[in-house]
């Protein structure tokens, strides 16, 4: 199937609500920018309350506005696929990998691309385990990547489950560049075994 229809078809699906209380979204149709490959079928649910507060409603905005730009860029960066459940919950500090979110400071593209990368494996599988472990990615396809961004010398470190540099750990990383190249980065490490 053309990655346009795909596209198409998923943003179709995004824009109907299924039942009281559960909303589903889907990237909003953007130019692509200019590392495009191919598009992906990452698609994402947000659950919400029947009757949110206000609260709620304004966090659920945030949300779907940082999920919405994060799922367009891994679809039109990466060819990879997956669904995700979102969740509004106050006790979680920043977001987590299943993914909830918690501070609103943290409702962003950038903090929404770092957990979707968790969803995807980085510092949750036992791919990660094997490739990233040793504080030093050891995967050929990312390894070569970030040479490719960063010149010869340059490598994927990793830790704590999170890499670095493209991790997009700290807002302060965040810019469209780093934003792509993350994203190309955890395609090229799914390719090595993540």
């Amino acid at each position: 199937m053309p990655w346009r229809r795909k596209v198409a078809i998923a943003a179709l699906t995004g824009a109907l609500v299924v039942g009281p209380g559960v909303a589903h979204a889907a990237p909003q149709a953007a130019p692509a920018p200019k590392e495009q490959v191919a598009a992906a079928t990452i698609t994402w649910t947000l659950e919400r309350a029947a009757n949110p507060t206000q609260d709620q409603q304004t966090a659920y905005n945030l949300i779907t506005t940082a999920m919405n730009a994060a799922v367009s860029r891994y679809n039109n960066v990466s060819d990879l696929g997956k669904t995700i459940t979102v969740r509004y919950d106050p006790g979680v500090p920043t977001a987590d990998g299943t993914i909830r979110f918690g501070n609103r400071s943290y409702m962003t593209e950038r903090t929404a691309l770092h957990e979707i990368a968790h969803t995807i494996g980085v510092g949750t599988s036992s791919g990660w385990s094997s490739l990233g472990g040793s504080g030093t990615w050891r995967g050929a396809q990312a390894t070569a990547l970030v040479k490719q961004f960063d010149g010869s010398g340059a490598k994927l470190s990793t830790g704590g489950g999170h890499f670095w540099p493209y991790g997009l750990n700290y807002e302060n990383e965040f810019s469209s560049t780093a934003a792509n190249r993350h994203v190309q980065i955890v395609a090229a490490m799914v390719r090595d075994g993540l």
